[in-house]
C-alpha cells in the first residue's frame, strides 16, 4: 500500500495514511463525532506521540491503557472524545493482534469477493455495516482493493463518480462536494424525522 490519499488535508498526515494500513483503519475508527480531517490526522499524532514513524498493532494493544487515553488527551486532542477512543483503537489493535498477527493489511489481502471483505470488516471492533462500507469503497475506490463484487458489497458507498464519503475524497475539491451531500442528506433525515 504506497498512494497518495488527501483525507487529513495535511501532507504528513496523508502521506502516512496512503502507506500504512493501520493508520488508515485507525482513520476510519476515528471518524465519527468530529471532522473527517480531524479524524484522520489522528493516526500521524498518535505515531508522533509513540516516538514513531508508523503505527504498531502489537505495541498499541500492548500500550498502558491510562497512559494512551492520556496520549490521546494531550492538546491538541486526538478526538473530540479522546479517552473513550483510546479504547476502541486499542480494542481494534488487540483484534488485529489476535486475529491477523497485527497485519492490518491482512484483513483484505487475497480476500476472494467483496461480500468476505465486507464481513471481514464488520467483524473489526467499532466498524458497524456502514463504517465498513465506507472503509471498502476507500479500499476499492482508492487503495486498488478490488476484490469481485466489491462495489455491490460497498453499496452506495461504492458507486463511481459519487461523493458520499471519505472514499470520494481526493482534495479539496471533493471535500467540498462531499461535506455538501452529507449537509444535504442530514437536512433530509432532520425533515423526515420532523414529519415535513
Amino acid at each position: 500500500m504506497d498512494v497518495t490519499l488527501h483525507l487529513a488535508q495535511d501532507p504528513e498526515a496523508d502521506e502516512l495514511l496512503g502507506r500504512s494500513p493501520l493508520a488508515a483503519l485507525v482513520g476510519m475508527l476515528l471518524d465519527q463525532q468530529v471532522p473527517m480531517e480531524w479524524a484522520f490526522k489522528g493516526p500521524s499524532t498518535i505515531a508522533r506521540r509513540m516516538g514513531a514513524e508508523d503505527l504498531d498493532a502489537h505495541d498499541i494493544a500492548a500500550y498502558d491503557p491510562d497512559a494512551f487515553a492520556a496520549l490521546l488527551s494531550e492538546k491538541p486532542a486526538v478526538h473530540r472524545y479522546p479517552g473513550s477512543m483510546a479504547g476502541r483503537v486499542q480494542q481494534l489493535c488487540r483484534y488485529l493482534v489476535d486475529t491477523y498477527d497485527g497485519d492490518a493489511e491482512a484483513v483484505w489481502r487475497g480476500v476472494g469477493s467483496g461480500k468476505e471483505l465486507l464481513k471481514r470488516l464488520q467483524e473489526l471492533p467499532g466498524f458497524g455495516k456502514q463504517k465498513a462500507q465506507i472503509f471498502l469503497a476507500l479500499l476499492g475506490k482508492q487503495l486498488g482493493v478490488r476484490p469481485e463484487g466489491w462495489r455491490e458489497a460497498a453499496g452506495a458507498y461504492g458507486e463511481a463518480d459519487s461523493f458520499r464519503s471519505v472514499a470520494d475524497i481526493t482534495g479539496p475539491e471533493s471535500l467540498t462536494k462531499v461535506r455538501a451531500y452529507k449537509q444535504e442528506a442530514k437536512a433530509a433525515a432532520k425533515a423526515k424525522a420532523s414529519g415535513d
